[in-house]
């Protein structure tokens, strides 16, 4: 399975913002853009102004970035919203919101997409009372996902019971059963990923 294995925060870094890929470290005084907010390499201080195209591949860099996807299945997943009806750039938000790695992330599981998909992968959660342990599995209304009984003993996850939890209105979070439901798809306006959705339609449309 294709993965990017280099530095996270070289990331944020190159695409001028934090893209909260380490947890807790982007909240911190440790975080690299704090102490570096230019981009990286020999010529990172020197900025330049990008061109219609540059902002438009900047946008899709960062969507995947965010997500954690690389190019061929970001690009299959474009090219499935663009076969369904509505509008394009929301299709594809919402795709990439509903990946079982990044509902486990919404529902405050893990404390990054990072975290949520190597979660996922050593089977640490059940659909609906069965094993999934596919990252880009797409949850759907009324999926319940939870923590396996088996892992609820785990540090990681008793620590999430003393935490309060934040979530987006599409989905519900029971702490104490270490479980979370899809109530609704979710729509464009409960999606708080800054991504301009409509210069990665532009670009692909060329």
């Amino acid at each position: 399975m294709a993965r990017y294995t280099g530095p996270s925060c070289r990331l944020c870094r190159r695409e001028g913002q934090k893209l909260f890929l380490k947890g807790e470290r982007c909240y911190s005084t440790k975080c690299a853009m704090d102490k570096k907010s230019y981009a990286p390499g020999q010529h990172g201080q020197s900025r330049k102004k990008l061109s219609d195209y540059g902002h438009q591949l900047r946008e899709k860099q960062k969507a995947k970035r965010f997500y954690g996807i690389l190019e061929t299945q970001f690009r299959n997943y474009f090219d499935k919203a663009a076969k369904k009806k509505g509008i394009t750039g929301e299709n594809l938000l919402i795709m990439l919101e509903t990946r079982l790695d990044n509902a486990v992330f919404r529902m405050g599981f893990a404390s990054s997409r990072k975290e949520a998909r190597q979660l996922v992968l050593h089977g640490h959660f059940t659909v609906n009372g069965h094993k999934e342990n596919i990252p880009s599995f797409a949850v759907k209304e009324g999926d319940v996902i939870k923590v396996k009984e088996k892992s609820t003993s785990s540090p990681k996850f008793k620590e999430i019971k003393d935490m309060s939890i934040s979530v987006p209105a599409w989905i519900t979070v029971d702490v104490d059963k270490l479980e979370g439901k899809v109530v609704a798809m979710p729509r464009r306006e409960d999606i708080d990923t800054p991504v301009a959705e409509h210069l990665i339609v532009e670009l692909y449309s060329k």
